[in-house]
Formats: C-alpha cells, sequence, structure tokens
C-alpha cells in the first residue's frame, strides 16, 4: 500500500511540475494579444494646442467619462483597430478628455475651469450637449469642424475619420463619400 501511494505522490508530483513548465513557457495570448493592439498616439489638449503651434494638424478629441461604458469599448475595440490607429496618427493630434476632470485647461490666453460637474472645455467642445462618447473635429487652427456624438464601431469611425481627415467634408456631400468614394479608397474591409 505504501508503495502504490509512493507511486501516485511521486506522479503527482511530476504532473503538476510539467504543467508549471508548460504554463511558464506557453505564450499568454491574452497579453500576447494586448501587446499586438495599435495604438493611437494619445495626448492632453493643452499638448495638441502646442503641437498644432509647431506642426498645424487637425484635432480629434475624444471627450469621455470615467463611468461611460460605451466610451471603455471604444476604447477597447475601436481605437485599437490597427487602421483606424495609424490613420489617425498620420493625419491628426489625438486628444483624450475627461468632461468630469477638475483640473485647469488653458488653451493659449484661454483658461476653462470645473465647474457644475463638468470641466469648462468639455461644454464648449460639446457645445452643452453633454452626450458621451463624443468625437470632437478641429481643424489646424483649431476651429470647430464638427462633434459627433454616440458610439462607433471601428468600420464607422474610420470613415468619419477619413472624411475629416482627408478634407472630404469641405465638399459637403457625406453620402457620396460614403456610397462611392470610401469603399473604394479606404474601407476596413480592404486590408
Amino acid at each position: 500500500m505504501k508503495n502504490i501511494f509512493f507511486t501516485f505522490l511521486i506522479s503527482l508530483i511530476a504532473f503538476a511540475g510539467k504543467a508549471q513548465i508548460a504554463a511558464n513557457t506557453a505564450p499568454n495570448t491574452s497579453l500576447a494579444t494586448k501587446a499586438n493592439k495599435a495604438k493611437i498616439n494619445w495626448m492632453t489638449l493643452e499638448q495638441a494646442y502646442a503641437a498644432t503651434q509647431k506642426e498645424p494638424r487637425k484635432i480629434l478629441i475624444d471627450v469621455y467619462t470615467g463611468w461611460c461604458g460605451w466610451c471603455k469599448v471604444m476604447d477597447q475595440k475601436t481605437f485599437t483597430d490597427e487602421k483606424v490607429a495609424e490613420f489617425v496618427n498620420q493625419k491628426y493630434y489625438a486628444v483624450k478628455l475627461d468632461a468630469e476632470m477638475k483640473d485647469t485647461i488653458r488653451i493659449g490666453k484661454q483658461q476653462y475651469i470645473w465647474e457644475n460637474g463638468y470641466n469648462q472645455a468639455g461644454v464648449a467642445l460639446l457645445q452643452g450637449k453633454m452626450s458621451f462618447p463624443t468625437i470632437v473635429y478641429l481643424d489646424e487652427q483649431f476651429n470647430m469642424i464638427q462633434p459627433v456624438a454616440g458610439y462607433q464601431e471601428a468600420q464607422q469611425f474610420h470613415q468619419i475619420v477619413t472624411f475629416f481627415g482627408d478634407n472630404h467634408y469641405r465638399k459637403g456631400n457625406w453620402e457620396k463619400y460614403q456610397k462611392e468614394i470610401y469603399p473604394q479608397q479606404y474601407s476596413l474591409n480592404n486590408k
């Protein structure tokens, strides 16, 4: 009986050792997947303003809150799409702005403070329509192009960032762009 117990114990130890070695040498797929996700080069509003003074570029501002579930989904799915991140990093200064942040924001001579639950920079960018997430697009001189409210999947977001980023919005025909130009030039399905 002792021999059977001893053999069982040795087998159990050997099995546990092999399992531990396998666990230590197997690739961690969750970490590998996260490491391979594309990244947008996010900055603060102040950093984007300073950058446009040196090298003018459009600004994309993700106005979010910490409690916004759809904001988090966009962070995990939309903003990590490789083509989305590549285009945004090439054409825009990308800004993350927590609408509820209490820090004062200074843009040139203008100062935005926290008041009534929101930072007034967020209120100004959203034109008082506090909806999250909202992506705000500014031109190279920090002038408003347009805020776009609501959750957007990667394909939809890519359509919008290319529409503004490559100045198709100046021609003013979103429907034509969406149906004819985007599918031929930009579509994420053309990977």
